[in-house]
């Protein structure tokens, strides 16, 4: 496996699988890289997969949450490896951000700033994914890109982007992995005291609970009910139009794709989860 850092050994990967991320890498990251891989034995050709790792200072609304940014560079590359990638791109800054050569925000589809969700908590974070990700698409030219599901408006984001855009990628959803006891696996995690650990937990219950649940807005308030009784308050507890994550019409079929989504802080550290509702 190779890693690269500069735009002119991307070439010979062009039309490959790729998996980016922004480093500090776990199992849900090597999973991505892992069904890209698969998809690699599947296809006829030469494709290849590219795993990006780059810590895009445009995501971050707080300068405090980039500076403690986990960069574990080795560490990563050598997981990228056992788990199938065939080279693994860190480019520096500036090669995706040359100076005096701005890269150009692309115009944002409705899923980024009509839901309320994160778009309205994390404001100017959907401009700098959509930027970034457009430029490694432009960079890498992959024939197909893979995202975990456990960022669920991101996914829908990436998806709504590259179709407006024209790329011609297919965009790889790829289920969430979690640990033994529920919790969605995250970078974040790793910043959980061993109390809010335990008490994290709660997200992934709740959302299981919200499947007992004949409509939305009962879904919704046991959702809530679960957070609570964990001393959670969440910043969104919800059921969605699983496509473009709107309220659900009251007359709106049951068997129409929906999604319940959770964004909530436990202790410091803010986390996030969803699942298919109904499962």
């Amino acid at each position: 496996m190779q890693v690269i850092t500069n735009v002119e050994g991307l070439a010979p990967f062009h039309g490959g699988l790729f998996v980016p991320t922004m480093g500090a890498l776990h199992e849900g990251h090597y999973t991505l890289v892992r069904a890209a891989a698969q998809r690699r034995a599947a296809m006829s050709g030469n494709a290849r997969v590219i795993v990006s790792i780059f810590v895009n200072p445009t995501q971050f609304n707080d300068p405090k949450d980039l500076a403690r940014y986990p960069r574990t560079l080795n560490t990563d590359a050598a997981g990228c490896e056992r788990a199938g990638a065939d080279v693994v791109f860190a480019p520096l800054p500036e090669v995706i951000y040359p100076p005096g050569n701005p890269v150009p925000v692309p115009e944002l589809p409705d899923v980024a700033f009509h839901p309320r969700l994160e778009d309205a908590h994390r404001p100017g974070h959907f401009a700098g994914v959509c930027q970034v990700v457009k430029r490694l698409f432009d960079l890498v030219r992959p024939s197909a890109a893979f995202f975990g599901e456990k960022d669920w408006q991101q996914l829908r984001v990436i998806a709504a982007m590259t179709i407006r855009e024209h790329l011609n990628i297919e965009i790889v959803p790829v289920a969430t992995v979690r640990e033994s006891d529920g919790l969605a696996m995250s970078s974040r995690n790793a910043f959980l005291s061993p109390d809010d650990r335990a008490r994290a937990t709660a997200l992934s219950q709740a959302l299981r609970v919200a499947q007992d649940c004949s409509t939305s807005k009962q879904a919704e308030s046991a959702m809530l009910e679960v957070l609570r009784s964990r001393g959670i308050t969440p910043e969104y507890a919800v059921v969605r139009d699983a496509a473009t994550l709107m309220p659900l019409a009251e007359n709106r079929p049951r068997t129409a794709p929906a999604r319940a989504l959770i964004a909530a802080p436990v202790g410091r550290i803010r986390l996030i989860d969803n699942l298919p509702w109904p499962a």
